[in-house]
């Protein structure tokens, strides 16, 4: 009956109303407003990276405003649609009302995920290094896209392995760690104080591949940050400027991160948190035998699909991990 759907139409119009709230819907159009003014200046192409940067942040505002507007649209579509026909005693309407309704619950889905990643750095750039086993090999991804950092950062931690492992002729099961550090990419314009003068730089050479040309010129760089002993190095590039320019960004970027943690410890202890940081706490494990489960530990989310997860399906962890985050549950 057309007076079910009463409550849905209620409660998707209550979440709605709270959604503008929630995604500051009318600042968001101010700010579009500013950009929109700001790239129709004649300077405005001069630096490219800099309005790169601004239209892609554009792009995005425009994006969560349109999504909203959108259902908004759909919702009062709906709306309309129930009032005619419960004044005219139309069921047939029902099924495109109870579709209509789908959609826009679906839509709010999306919606909720904006909300969930509007921390201050959440929609940078990330960088994300692996440490395998004991630490003493590493390796780092410069991971570029909108939100980047706010999907990641759930996967910083300590990952736990339980397979038989291919090397052991007695077919044994290995547990293995691999710890993942996840920082966003900080922009120029957030201030991250480095006194150079703290910074020991040293050159080798890069190993692995890259012709004669790699072997030959000291073109990696290792960064020291001899106040707080944080280590950043970089062989990727080619040219010895592009590897320091790139250990730079690592550096301010820890650098941050220390100073974010910092703050972070402070409120725990006014809290009474106490947080316990160590090489065996894992926040996840993955096991192939004796049984197939991937659980994490923070939010319990698991599912017995390993091999999916090895691809990367890893959104369910993802959508877990910033669901406990937002209700303060760690």
């Amino acid at each position: 009956m057309l007076e079910d759907l009463k409550p849905t139409l209620n409660d998707l119009g209550e979440k709605l109303d709270q959604m503008r709230i929630s995604l500051e819907i009318p600042a968001k159009e101010e700010k579009i407003a500013e950009l929109e003014y700001k790239m129709g200046e004649p300077s405005f192409w001069d630096d490219a990276a800099a309005a790169q940067k601004l239209n892609q942040e554009l792009a995005a505002l425009k994006g969560g405003v349109d999504t909203y507007k959108g259902l908004m649209a759909k919702y009062e579509d709906a709306e309309t649609l129930y009032e005619m026909g419960i004044e005219e005693g139309d069921a047939s309407m029902e099924d495109d009302i109870r579709a209509e309704l789908d959609l826009i619950a679906e839509g709010l889905e999306t919606l909720q995920l904006e909300v969930l990643l509007s921390g201050d750095y959440d929609a940078n750039d990330a960088i994300l290094t692996l440490h395998a086993g004991a630490g003493v090999k590493s390796a780092t991804l410069f991971i570029k896209g909108h939100n980047a950092y706010g999907f990641l950062k759930s996967e910083k931690g300590v990952h736990r392995l339980v397979r038989i492992s291919p090397f052991d002729s007695q077919a044994r099961r290995h547990t293995s760690f691999s710890a993942c550090d996840v920082m966003p990419e900080i922009d120029d314009a957030v201030e991250v104080p480095i006194n150079m003068d703290d910074v020991r730089v040293d050159y080798y050479r890069a190993s692995g591949a890259g012709g004669q040309h790699i072997n030959k010129t000291s073109s990696a760089v290792r960064m020291t940050h001899e106040p707080t002993g944080i280590v950043v190095q970089c062989q990727n590039e080619r040219s010895q400027l592009q590897n320091k320019e790139q250990c730079m960004k690592m550096l301010r970027a820890k650098l941050f991160e220390l100073e974010q943690e910092k703050k972070e410890e402070e409120i725990a202890k006014l809290e009474g948190v106490q947080q316990k940081i160590e090489w065996g706490s894992q926040i996840r494990s993955y096991v192939f035998q004796p049984y197939t489960m991937v659980k994490d530990v923070r939010t319990n989310a698991e599912t017995g699909n390993v091999q999916a997860v090895m691809d990367g399906e890893i959104d369910p962890f993802i959508r877990a991990y910033l669901n406990a985050k937002a209700n303060h549950e760690f």
